[in-house]
């Protein structure tokens, strides 16, 4: 089936782009913490809190994303590369990202102008900008598991079966 063909390629391929984008957002928000940590010149509490917020999203996505890959992978049949399991997981996951993403954009106000001299303003910028592409990648990817679930369904194994037909 075409369809088949389709989520054995996308499904790699989603995964290393959400693992890629994570990592970059482990990166920055890691870094900010660091120098919060060492420093104290955040802006604000809340500002902190909310990087150190997006902090916990990337370590989530970064050690249980390829998990879920490789179950898919290599073990395809088991309750772990469920439909069922990829809804739920995409679902925490995209809803850390939007709480992540909504709570900096709203720290910075939408975003920061740095011509106002603002502490790490353009580490902010990124941060809040690849938070926002991480969950614009889970919606779309959530969006997809909503169909193969409905997919999965209508052929009779329900929401414990595989993504795809065995």
């Amino acid at each position: 089936m075409a369809y088949d063909t389709h989520v054995r390629r996308g499904h790699p391929i989603f995964f290393t782009l959400l693992v890629v984008f994570a990592i970059i957002e482990l990166a920055i928000s890691a870094w900010l913490t660091a120098r919060y940590n060492s420093r104290h010149d955040y802006l604000s509490k809340t500002e902190r809190d909310r990087v150190e917020f997006l902090l916990f999203c990337s370590i989530w996505t970064v050690f249980l994303s390829p998990f879920l890959a490789a179950s898919f992978l290599f073990a395809s049949g088991s309750v772990l590369a469920s439909v069922a399991s990829h809804v739920i997981f995409l679902f925490l996951t995209w809803v850390f990202w939007l709480s992540g993403a909504a709570a900096i954009t709203d720290s910075l106000g939408g975003g920061l102008n740095c011509d106002d001299h603002f502490v790490y303003c353009g580490q902010l910028n990124a941060l809040e900008a690849f938070a926002w592409i991480e969950w614009v990648l889970l919606t779309l990817g959530f969006v997809f598991i909503t169909w193969v679930a409905v997919r999965a369904s209508r052929r009779g194994d329900g929401y414990g079966g595989p993504l795809i037909a065995a």
